[in-house]
């Protein structure tokens, strides 16, 4: 299938495409007579303003599992999965809060590199394993799938040309620059990322309404399928039978429940995330940033969620389907294939904006590339070359090494990519997969950072035993722990237990000598931060009131 990309699309796609090849590498440049430094290459030279920190972490964070996978979640399961979207803001608050100045104050370069300095060499290389194991192999290869699976959708190209295509564009300027090249970009990708969904949202809503406006035909989705508007899903339907969707939006236990590891973890401790927040100017630059990001999250569900349940009314509405005639029958998804609903909205677009709406995914998914590859290459240069390798590594061979490994990575990513396809809601499939290991990364981090007892021994054996009682979880049949989000909430709880039962057997309650301890002003957050918090809590708090 192709969408009928006009001379306007090619033109604005390729005008994207040239603008973010040229800034990335205008950005790239070696100045005259001046050699990259380590800092320059994998912290931007710690130079970055807020406003490019938000924009870069909320294009770091919306990729194509986002307009692809959770617009197929919004036709699926409807709203209730921007609960990942607004609880994220609430999120980055207490990240911004708690965790960037412990994180800063120590000089980060990578998140594994905390784990060394809290507590071993043995456990940071175990963590810094898993999170290229990770990022390669499961992330990565996600993105490119998806961002492959959009191309194939509305251009007709083949998956795997797709799949290269995406990741030598990420690689031409992501590789050579480093974190300075993806994060200037980024500003401009989040730009053409907000548009294009926006677009997409108002087309959708205005070819439901019949071209009476998006107001009109959000009125009209509303009313026809009510359901997909509660942001708490009942465990039972009406006639006493399971609701197959609370088995992965388990009603209240989404706001209380399992979800705040997910979030906890993704924000806090997920190197990519968090890499832009540690070249910041300074500790309150890095906390704007993140406020200016969490304000972005409140209006990301109108960009990847609503759309996905006006393709759900535009499916089942004879009516509408009708007045579309042949463009509606192309590729038209059914319910057991969520993830093609935004693919085939694009095509309802005008010439011109359908080239915006495309570059907006391609932005999605390049940003993500890049940034993933270059936080893959900054802990394996970081955490294991200089570690085990090459200790005494100058900046010019750490860099060098930083591009092969993000090169490396890419291939095999490119390899794993086609093999999975058949999946459907790739988005809740990633997180349910992700949840079997972030639980156990999750309570050693949150242990060693605010509870001076934890122990090294304690947070290797929980960080260890996490795995196999995520695993029992989800293989063994545990009553009412069906749902995953229940899973992985009970698995962080029994790591953490086991991590303060070793730790007091250990140390017989005495605090860790490699223990936090925090000065009274650490958490002190300015006033622009205070209020941006409360008026973010406030919204959702609207939100959730209205959407229940």
């Amino acid at each position: 299938m192709t969408t009928g990309f006009g001379f306007w699309d090619y033109f604005v796609f390729i005008a994207y495409a040239v603008l973010i090849l040229g800034v990335g590498l205008w950005v790239s440049r070696d100045k005259k007579g001046e050699q990259k430094t380590a800092e320059d290459y994998f912290l931007a030279s710690k130079s970055l303003p807020w406003w490019a920190i938000g924009a870069s972490l909320i294009a770091a964070n919306i990729s194509a599992e986002q307009f692809i996978g959770m617009s197929g979640s919004g036709f699926a399961l409807g709203l209730a999965i921007a609960s990942y979207e607004w609880m994220a803001a609430f999120t980055l608050i207490i990240v911004g809060k708690y965790f960037l100045p412990i994180f800063i104050e120590k000089g980060l370069y990578t998140i594994p590199e905390f784990v060394e300095k809290r507590f071993s060499t043995n456990l940071k290389t175990i963590l810094a394993v898993f999170w290229i194991a990770l990022y390669v192999f499961v992330n990565l290869a996600s993105v490119l799938y998806l961002g492959g699976l959009a191309i194939q959708t509305i251009m007709g190209f083949d998956m795997m040309y797709a799949i290269i295509g995406l990741a030598l564009f990420a690689a031409a300027y992501s590789i050579y620059g480093g974190l300075s090249a993806v994060a200037w970009t980024d500003v401009i990708q989040v730009v053409f990322l907000v548009l294009g969904g926006l677009v997409t949202t108002y087309i959708a809503l205005n070819t439901v309404s019949g071209g009476e406006g998006a107001i009109a035909g959000f009125s009209q989705v509303w009313d026809a399928a009510p359901d997909k508007f509660h942001m708490i899903i009942d465990e039972f339907k009406t006639d006493g039978s399971l609701n197959s969707q609370y088995l992965d939006m388990p009603g209240i236990w989404v706001l209380v429940g399992g979800l705040w590891v997910a979030n906890l973890y993704y924000w806090g401790f997920n190197q990519y995330i968090i890499q832009r927040t540690l070249a910041a100017k300074s500790l309150k630059e890095s906390q704007k940033g993140i406020m200016f990001a969490a304000v972005l999250k409140l209006i990301i569900p109108l960009v990847v969620v609503i759309p996905g349940i006006a393709a759900y009314v535009m499916i089942n509405d004879p009516e509408i389907m009708a007045r579309l005639g042949d463009a509606g029958q192309l590729n038209t998804p059914s319910l057991d294939q969520a993830d093609k609903a935004y693919p085939w909205l694009l095509q309802f677009l005008p010439t011109g904006l359908k080239g915006v709406a495309f570059a907006a995914l391609a932005a999605a998914v390049v940003s993500s590339l890049a940034s993933m590859l270059n936080s893959t290459s900054t802990i394996f240069t970081m955490d294991i070359y200089k570690q085990y390798i090459n200790k005494n590594a100058d900046d010019k061979t750490t860099v060098r090494v930083g591009r092969i490994t993000a090169f490396v990575a890419l291939i095999i990513a490119a390899v794993m990519a086609p093999l999975l396809g058949g999946i459907d809601q790739a988005f809740q499939f990633i997180q349910e997969w992700t949840g079997i290991v972030s639980p156990g990364i999750l309570a050693v981090f949150v242990l060693g950072l605010f509870w001076k007892k934890t122990t090294n021994k304690a947070a290797i054996i929980g960080a260890l035993s996490s795995i196999p009682i995520a695993l029992f979880f989800k293989f063994v049949d545990v009553p009412n722990m069906q749902p995953w989000m229940h899973q992985m909430g009970m698995t962080a709880l029994l790591t953490m237990l086991v991590i303060v039962i070793v730790s007091y057997l250990q140390n017989k309650g005495a605090d860790d000598k490699k223990g936090i301890d925090f000065s009274d002003s650490l958490f002190k957050t300015s006033p622009i931060f205070n209020i941006g918090a409360f008026a973010v809590m406030v919204i959702l708090a609207a939100l959730y009131a209205l959407f229940w």
